[in-house]
């Protein structure tokens, strides 16, 4: 048999467009619908860098209905398949991605639409409720205090010290100290167990002290 037959009987062969495909293809559409919605919900609420974006959110969306589009259409038909393999190898994104988070977001969209579109319900559910109870566990686990990067400004060396005794009972690292002429900077990292931030007012009462900037700071800078 020739590569023109093989074409030819898997046009003939096709049932892309009967009823029982057509249920199917608006059944995996609908569901990856639905879970790329509450994958959007979920790294709505669980984000915690530094700024939100909602377009990155809605492209979670689009991808996993995208890739159930492109699964559906692999598995359907053996020309559209080469098709879709020789439009897809020549795209290329360069959009960077720069939370390693949001890359983890972004696989679990790909892989649901994946599994949806192949008809493998069961496991797109089970994946997804795996994913949510590990989301949900290091968001929790993480939220049960604040750190804050503390800048405080001050004249003399000597406050240096009366700025580190009003952090007693406070755990709290010197990051660095920079002295220029009269003027010296010190970077303090400061662990919360609350929102209590009694402590900038005592140290910003201090005479020497010039200003204090409190940065709340989550283990990683995105520039």
């Amino acid at each position: 048999m020739s590569i023109n037959d093989i074409i030819k009987k898997s046009f003939l062969e096709s049932r892309v467009f009967s009823e029982v495909d057509v249920r199917k293809l608006v059944i995996c559409l609908l569901l990856s619908l639905i879970l790329g919605c509450l994958i959007y919900l979920i790294y709505k609420r669980f984000y915690a860098g530094v700024i939100y974006s909602r377009s990155f959110a809605v492209t979670l969306v689009g991808m996993t209905v995208l890739t159930c589009m492109v699964t559906l259409a692999i598995s359907t038909n053996v020309v559209i398949s080469l098709g879709m393999v020789g439009a897809l190898s020549i795209v290329r994104y360069r959009t960077a991605v720069k939370d390693p988070l949001d890359l983890l977001y972004l696989f679990w969209a790909i892989t649901t639409g994946i599994t949806v579109g192949a008809g493998m319900f069961l496991l797109a559910f089970i994946s997804f409720v795996v994913m949510f109870v590990m989301l949900y566990v290091f968001y929790h686990k993480q939220s049960r205090g604040a750190i804050y990067i503390m800048v405080v400004h001050y004249d003399g060396d000597a406050s240096g010290g009366e700025i580190l005794r009003k952090l007693s009972g406070t755990r709290h690292y010197v990051k660095s100290r920079t002295m220029r002429g009269d003027t010296n900077e010190m970077a303090i990292e400061v662990m919360l167990k609350n929102d209590n931030l009694v402590f900038t007012e005592k140290i910003r009462e201090l005479e020497q002290v010039r200003d204090v900037t409190l940065i709340q700071y989550n283990g990683e800078y995105h520039g």
